[in-house]
């Protein structure tokens, strides 16, 4: 039973972390910056491992976080400088840094214990066998370290909570009270990128995705305030994390399949069922509405 807790536990950290930051990303209108990252990230995971034959090292992280912030800065030439749209600009630079990431992997594969299966889908069955000692219990270590980012991602967001909030919904306004839409567009395209690499070998790239975009999108159909969003998003990802693991199991297939597919369930009720957006919901009114206007006629 602890070896489940684990599992789901994990999923639901890398789940809540990921959403925190997706809403962000979701209201930004830059949810692909975010697929883009967690892809391109892949020639900074392989230079830190190649460097370091670590996966929980200071070069890890250092190495990934500056291929996110180096994709960013590309998107953002090619966008503004390059005059390319912006939709074909992550697509040209995401595909082009993950594979020249998979080009590394395969070259030197001998050299470096890390594969592609690894970082697409993730090794969470894993979890619970690599562990550290805390107080004298034994406990995974990407639980740890996923409850530190997570912290850090909470903490980033509870301090800079004007300046997100800002520079998210009025950048114009933000920039007239001295606060830099630049700098908080790179810190929170930093939390990503560590955030992302972190999540790699847990759950691997597929559901680092979904997790961004999958929990913020579903919140963003059920409020129209960002506080709710966020402790949404944190909520719907804690039942994929809970209900998908379930259902891999029961069907013996892929934790992160299965995670992604209820993930697209819960988005798909919120976007029929929604009390405000929902189609179904907007449905049921507008017939109410002619019924109550053809009554009183």
């Amino acid at each position: 039973m602890a070896v489940h807790i684990w599992i789901v536990l994990t999923g639901a950290l890398v789940a809540i972390a990921c959403g925190l930051l997706g809403c962000y990303l979701v209201l930004r209108k830059v949810s692909m910056v975010g697929d883009a990252i967690s892809h391109a990230v892949l020639p900074g995971i392989f230079f830190a491992y190649w460097i370091s034959g670590s996966s929980a090292s200071i070069p890890v992280l250092i190495g990934t976080a500056s291929f996110g912030i180096l994709t960013t800065f590309l998107i953002e030439l090619f966008n503004k400088k390059g005059n390319v749209q912006a939709d074909a600009a992550i697509g040209l630079t995401f595909t082009f840094l993950f594979a020249i990431g998979v080009i590394l992997i395969t070259y030197f594969a001998g050299q470096v214990e890390l594969d592609q299966d690894c970082v697409l889908y993730g090794e969470i069955l894993l979890v619970p066998f690599d562990t550290v000692s805390i107080g004298g219990f034994l406990v995974p270590r990407a639980v740890v370290v996923m409850s530190v980012v997570l912290s850090l991602i909470i903490g980033m967001i509870v301090v800079g909570y004007k300046g997100l909030f800002l520079t998210t919904f009025d950048p114009a306004f933000a920039t007239i009270l001295g606060i830099s839409t630049t700098l908080w567009h790179y810190l929170l395209m930093g939390a990503v990128s560590l955030t992302t690499v972190v999540a790699f070998e847990s759950v691997g790239a597929v559901l680092v995705v979904a997790f961004l975009i999958g929990p913020a999108a579903t919140a963003y159909l059920l409020t129209d305030k960002l506080p709710t969003m966020l402790v949404l998003s944190a909520v719907v990802g804690i039942l994929t994390s809970v209900f998908g693991y379930w259902l891999a199991y029961w069907l013996n297939s892929s934790v992160a399949g299965a995670m992604a597919t209820v993930l697209g369930i819960l988005f798909m009720l919120a976007f029929l069922f929604s009390p405000s957006q929902g189609v179904v919901t907007r449905r049921f009114r507008k017939i109410e509405a002619i019924t109550d206007a053809s009554l009183v006629g």
